[in-house]
């Protein structure tokens, strides 16, 4: 099967020409001619399928025959978690639309509103957006949606995972009744079907790969460590290795930055990403990361879904993960449209729980290497596979905005035959 085949036109085909795709991956062939019948779709895909042009392609598509988008209006809507992916996905319009007359746009928080407000004056056929900022532009009247035709929801099970459901709702009640649908989502979820009730209308369901697998191009390896010995056995990996592109994921901001000075303490040159970073900071450490100005990325994982890198090498899990999935959405940053890569994982002792858990979902044993000089005081138990069916984890309902979570009330209850607490004598 061909991308001609799918129904896109000239100027589509000439653009997919020149980035040397010439055969659409799975969620693509089955996913285009179902948007272009103008179908709603719930599509679950994992990361690195190619589902981004999923629905780029048919919309462009679509877009390209009907009328411009007049002042402050918006023909397709995609609403996306994170800046990183909305950036992402931007990028994919314009490289996928460039010889089409169609204007597009990428809104989200973290940066100046005015120029979003100023660029979407004109009106765009496709706007890029987080929620948050997109019920910004909304407020002021910098957006409206009387001719749009197309939302598409990307990331969806993230989305919820973030908390983001009250906007997403809010959206939708601005949103015109007759539209196109389309829904991505890495799985379909008890929380996914449910929000897609009140916003998909007899969808085509399409499930590329529904286990949550890893990539066979990947190379897994662990090395057994202590985790005070984490920071030089990674620079000793990228010295001795001459790894020059690196995305390294950790758990925390604070060791995040940590880790990305003793790196630089080793000449490796090295940046953060992650949510304390300002957008144009983190813009730009993305960008010199990409041209392979920066040696090693660090990252939260803010980073772990949306980025497209192309053939990264190597990613290294400097913590694991506490939840199992988090560990396939990071990896899927390397092996991507059939090149190999490698995703090594530092582990120490009080990491096997969430080891175990990691192969229990990837239904395999992670082969060890044990690296001279860094060989853990804290011995790495061994691992047994257990083959119980592993069931995903739904995520918590979201606390309302900026408010606390409630504490457990049963421990506010007074308890009955309770003596006095002393008041402190101050010695």
């Amino acid at each position: 099967m061909s991308f001609a085949s799918l129904g896109l036109s000239a100027p589509i085909l000439q653009a997919v020409a020149e980035q040397d795709y010439d055969t659409p991956t799975a969620i693509q062939a089955q996913a285009i001619p179902e948007v272009l019948n103008a179908r709603d779709v719930m599509a679950a895909a994992q990361t690195g399928t190619g589902k981004t042009a999923a629905f780029v392609l048919p919309i462009l598509e679509l877009l390209s025959k009907g009328q411009a988008a007049k002042s402050n209006q918006v023909r397709a809507l995609v609403l996306t978690p994170t800046r990183e992916l909305a950036a992402q996905i931007n990028d994919s319009v314009s490289t996928y639309g460039k010889h089409l007359p169609l204007r597009t746009a990428v809104v989200f928080g973290g940066v100046k509103i005015n120029p979003q407000m100023m660029k979407l004056r004109k009106g765009v056929d496709i706007l890029i957006a987080t929620p948050g900022r997109l019920l910004d532009l909304y407020s002021k009247n910098a957006v409206k949606f009387s001719q749009l035709q197309i939302l598409v929801l990307d990331e969806a099970d993230r989305m919820l995972d973030m908390g983001f459901i009250n906007d997403i709702q809010r959206v939708l009640k601005v949103l015109p009744q007759q539209r196109q649908n389309l829904m991505f989502s890495a799985t379909f979820s008890d929380q996914i079907r449910k929000l897609a009730k009140g916003l998909v209308h007899n969808p085509v369901e399409i499930s590329v790969d529904p286990r949550i697998t890893t990539v066979e191009t990947v190379e897994h390896w662990i090395c057994p460590v202590d985790k005070k010995q984490k920071p030089a056995l990674l620079a000793q990996l990228i010295i001795d290795n001459d790894w020059q592109q690196v995305l390294v994921f950790v758990r925390t901001r604070i060791g995040a930055n940590r880790l990305t000075r003793h790196l630089e303490t080793r000449g490796i040159n090295a940046t953060a990403i992650h949510g304390n970073k300002s957008q144009a900071v983190r813009t730009k450490a993305l960008a010199d990361f990409k041209k392979g100005s920066i040696q090693v990325l660090v990252a939260t994982d803010i980073a772990a879904r949306g980025l497209d890198i192309e053939q990264l090498p190597q990613v290294v899990n400097f913590d694991l993960p506490h939840v199992p999935e988090d560990y396939i959405h990071r990896i899927g940053r390397t092996g991507r449209a059939g090149l190999s890569g490698q995703a090594i994982s530092l582990v120490s002792a009080d990491e096997f729980k969430q080891l175990s858990e990691i192969e229990r979902l990837i239904k395999q044993l992670l082969p060890r290497k044990l690296i001279a000089g860094f060989e853990p005081g804290h011995n790495l138990p061994e691992s047994k596979l257990d083959r119980r069916p592993f069931k995903l984890k739904k995520p918590k309902k979201p606390g309302k905005t900026g408010q606390r979570a409630k504490k457990n009330p049963v421990a506010h209850k007074p308890q009955k035959n309770r003596k006095p607490r002393r008041k402190p004598t101050g010695h």
